[in-house]
């Protein structure tokens, strides 16, 4: 069984810059993927960035540019770099992760995911 938790949520002023981690415990290879959700009350969750078990990445269009996903398999741990950050990105960030032995490029597709942490606050003010 796979847990996850994340870190590294605050509050921070537009135009500054955060980095969100999530430890993934119970993986025994490097073969899975995961990714980072985000979420406001009374919005559906939507996908920030995806990295694949061969390390491809994707990113959701509002966030190019700005963010940077990446991974440590020899942790293993899930990073996202947030730089110039806005007021719009402030929302509940989750981490996601797929079941052991699923090698898969980066996805940005929720129901791809098995599993969930439990959220890192991210407030930016103007």
């Amino acid at each position: 069984h796979i847990q996850l938790a994340e870190s590294g949520g605050g509050s921070v002023q537009a135009g500054g810059s955060l980095r969100l981690s999530c430890v993934a415990s119970g993986y025994t290879s490097n073969r899975y993927y995961m990714g980072w959700f985000r979420q406001t009350p009374g919005k559906e969750r939507e996908a920030v960035a995806g990295i694949g078990s061969e390390n491809s990445t994707r990113y959701a269009e509002s966030v190019k540019g700005r963010f940077t996903i990446s991974k440590d398999n020899t942790k293993p741990t899930l990073y996202l770099q947030m730089s110039n950050l806005k007021p719009e990105d402030t929302a509940m960030y989750y981490c996601a992760a797929s079941e052991e032995d699923r090698w898969y490029p980066a996805t940005l597709n929720r129901l791809n995911y098995h599993y969930w942490g439990q959220g890192t606050q991210v407030t930016v003010s103007s």
